[in-house]
């Protein structure tokens, strides 16, 4: 049965007058997927519920930060408190002192970090910071790593896999993106051929271990290792941008579950709490060079902001309970193997990924390692299939190449009821 929509309809009309494309990310817009975007006047737990009274059994989570959750009463109360002191000082605070620990307790890689306001600030800075340390120019960077919208971060490889990458988007200079290589991922010996052709001029090499804007794509034995050993034989800083592995894939992010120590490390979404936030950091050498300490200069007006503080510190004060992750990763199981029953009882053949908390199902009956593969897949499926669950009351991503979260507040029932939803929809598309 349809949705009633009118009122998301009615606002997305008016809101197209005044935003571009009536959204302030571009994924809401639904035009992957096709309909309306949902405006949502509420959330708590696992469901969110939009302007037409509609209630939905949500995945995105504001796209991974919700882990505890929607509107998670300690966290809540933790806010409502830090509010009334004050909702920004310019000046440094108790709060960022002891989040800045709980972190590196977390991270013990991030040995100095720095406070910021997204994953976008994260990784741009950790980049300055690795051609400063280095004192060169170049990066890499792999397909279907989405590491925000920084000029020197929007570029597509060029014709060849030792070629410099060109722009993706107007506005981004030809001459800041041939700084930029972009190679497949999973793809250990492309990169070799780089290091061996290029590997002295390059200050960095940025990656998501675990890709989680292409949906969810492991790295295959052997590649993070390989790339790590690469990296210290020609001098190369390692970013992890773990913005959205980080306290999803194990409390210690990709780097703890797949044993890897980067040089530098981004992270965001969890830490804030469903606030604004962001945070680089890595090794002592390298970290010192950022400003007060030394020349390479990075700043920020709300870095640090009270309230983003207070509720990251709650929600890892919450996660750091060893039970926490348990309950976390069991619901994680319980979801996979329900959506892949589902599909194989409905006959449809799809492939499901996994890390931790964070996962994607894609149409296809292929493997997939890089983003050309997620791009082969059958994303005119998954367009029906996202909206025939929204029909059924489960609310995904509006994109087939972006990863779904699990939440403590997900229950059995939760569960049992995205597995009816999917077989019902895995059959009406087929």
């Amino acid at each position: 049965m349809p949705l009633n929509r009118k009122k998301s309809r009615e606002l997305f009309k008016k809101a197209k007058r005044l935003i571009p494309g009536g959204v302030n990310s571009p994924v809401r817009a639904f035009r992957a997927v096709g309909g309306t975007p949902l405006f949502i006047s509420s959330a708590k737990g696992s469901r969110i519920y939009d302007v037409d009274g509609n209630e939905f059994i949500d995945y995105v989570l504001s796209w991974g930060p919700m882990i505890l959750g929607h509107s998670h009463p300690k966290i809540i109360n933790a806010i409502k408190k830090a509010a009334e002191k004050g909702t920004s000082y310019g000046a440094p605070t108790p709060l960022e002192v002891e989040l800045a620990g709980m972190i590196r307790k977390a991270y013990p890689s991030m040995e100095i970090l720095r406070m910021v306001n997204s994953g976008t600030e994260a990784t741009m800075s950790a980049i300055r910071a690795a051609r400063g340390f280095t004192g060169r120019d170049r990066i890499i960077k792999f397909e279907g790593c989405y590491h925000g919208h920084a000029d020197g971060l929007l570029v597509k490889a060029g014709s060849g896999a030792a070629t410099f990458g060109v722009p993706t988007s107007p506005g981004v200079p030809r001459d800041y993106a041939r700084n930029t290589i972009t190679l497949p991922f999973n793809d250990l010996q492309a990169f070799k051929k780089v290091c061996e052709k290029l590997g002295k001029n390059i200050a960095c090499v940025i990656l998501e271990p675990v890709v989680g804007n292409s949906g969810c794509i492991l790295p295959r034995p052997g590649f993070l290792e390989g790339i790590r050993k690469l990296t210290r034989k020609y001098g190369m800083v390692l970013i992890f941008d773990e913005v959205m592995t980080g306290f999803r894939v194990s409390y210690g992010g990709a780097q703890k579950a797949f044993r890897i120590k980067p040089d530098m490390t981004c992270l965001g979404k969890v830490i804030g709490g469903g606030l604004p936030v962001g945070v680089y950091g890595g090794k002592k050498e390298i970290m010192r060079n950022i400003a007060p300490d030394g020349p390479v200069y990075q700043a920020g007006t709300l870095s640090g902001n009270p309230i983003a503080m207070t509720a990251g510190i709650e929600t890892l004060k919450i996660l750091s309970k060893p039970e926490t992750y348990k309950k976390l990763i069991a619901k994680s199981e319980a979801l996979e193997e329900a959506l892949k029953d589902a599909s194989k009882r409905a006959g449809i053949k799809t492939r499901f990924y996994r890390a931790g908390t964070m996962f994607c199902t894609y149409f296809t009956d292929r493997e997939i390692f890089n983003f050309t593969d997620a791009a082969n897949t059958d994303t005119a499926a998954f367009s029906k299939f996202f909206r025939k669950m929204l029909e059924k009351g489960i609310n995904l991503a509006p994109s087939a190449f972006e990863a779904g979260f699990m939440s403590l507040a997900h229950s059995q029932a939760d569960i049992n009821k995205t597995a009816r939803a999917a077989y019902e929809s895995f059959k009406e598309i087929k």
